[in-house]
């Protein structure tokens, strides 16, 4: 056995917990499986689920991203009941090391391996090599990241928590439906939109705005949402659509201001890879570069849609080469 391996790899979201094994080093990935988060009571019992349907060893090492904030040995999801010990979850697998980060910190450190066939650009720009790259993601939540290169095709990366930075709007329409996204929620973070329930808050609130008292309109799934705004059977779904991807633009192009993202910025998360490339005729890149005097700026920056599955697998696997013993 190989110091460091065999090796458990994962990328836990609030919906999906993704898993896949590496038995050695420059070994392929192997034994990928996907498992609702919802059954099951904790990390731990989808870990032995894994281990048991591929009748697996013990890993010596493992690694994983989870949809949280990371700030110690106590971790608890943000979307989803899961609450462990990162210790005392390494022990009761009996592994030599458990690493855990944020799951899209993880994606930020697989951003530098990524070909042009994992990802689908949208809009013009093209990277400048070396410089800061950025990733973010509306699935469950909203993720947010970013990476700085390094020489050795590894990355820096930066956890943060900006999926709840404060949401703006940029219209008297987008102000209304933030307006009632305070109302109800009392801060009207990104995430509150930019998620598949932002999906359904954003169809609720323009229900409240054209029709106060009459409830909140019909109890949609986000999947509804999309689907009804795309076949154009639902004009109130197709409206949430158009916000959507003008909220996801704006904020986008702030995380690109921040990080000087000239690397580019990457979209992960599982709503606007499914929408394909009729995401590509929505406001998202408009409303990216539109920033008054840094148009010119953001328009130089080019924007992805990261295509490749869990890549926050490979930026587990990255995290833990990154080790030092």
């Amino acid at each position: 056995m190989v110091q460091g391996f065999p090796r458990l790899l994962g990328d836990i979201g609030g919906t999906n917990a993704r898993w896949a094994w590496q038995a050695a080093p420059g070994m392929p990935l192997q034994h990928y499986a996907s498992y609702a988060c919802a059954q099951f009571e904790s990390v731990q019992s989808v870990v032995e689920r894994f281990l048991r349907d591929h009748d697996l060893p013990t890993p010596q090492r493992m690694a994983f991203g989870i949809a949280t904030a990371i700030t110690g040995d106590q971790v608890s999801m943000t979307n989803h009941h899961w609450t462990f010990s990162i210790a005392a979850l390494q022990a009761a697998l009996g592994a030599e090391r458990c690493l855990v980060l944020n799951d899209f910190t993880a994606i930020a450190a697989a951003l530098p391996a990524l070909t042009a066939t994992d990802s689908r650009r949208v809009g013009g720009g093209e990277a400048v090599a070396g410089m800061p790259m950025a990733v973010l993601g509306p699935g469950t939540g909203l993720g947010v990241s970013g990476a700085l290169p390094t020489p050795a095709g590894g990355a820096i990366t930066i956890t943060g928590e900006g999926g709840h930075v404060t949401l703006a709007a940029v219209n008297d329409r987008e102000a209304a439906v933030i307006a009632q996204l305070q109302r109800r929620f009392g801060h009207a973070s990104a995430e509150r939109a930019l998620s598949g329930p932002g999906l359904v808050n954003l169809h609720r609130a323009l229900c409240e705005i054209d029709a106060p008292g009459a409830g909140a309109g019909q109890a949609l799934q986000p999947a509804d949402v999309t689907q009804r705004a795309l076949d154009g059977s639902d004009p109130v779904c197709a409206e949430a659509l158009q916000l959507f991807a003008g909220f996801l633009g704006s904020v986008a192009g702030n995380l690109a201001l921040t990080l000087g993202a000239r690397g580019g910025v990457f979209i992960g998360g599982g709503i606007v890879q499914r929408l394909g490339t009729a995401f590509d005729a929505l406001p998202f890149r408009e409303r990216f570069e539109a920033k008054g005097r840094f148009r010119g700026y953001l328009e130089r920056i080019p924007t992805a849609v990261i295509t490749a599955p869990a890549p926050g697998i490979y930026g587990a696997a990255s995290a833990l080469d990154a080790l030092i013993d």
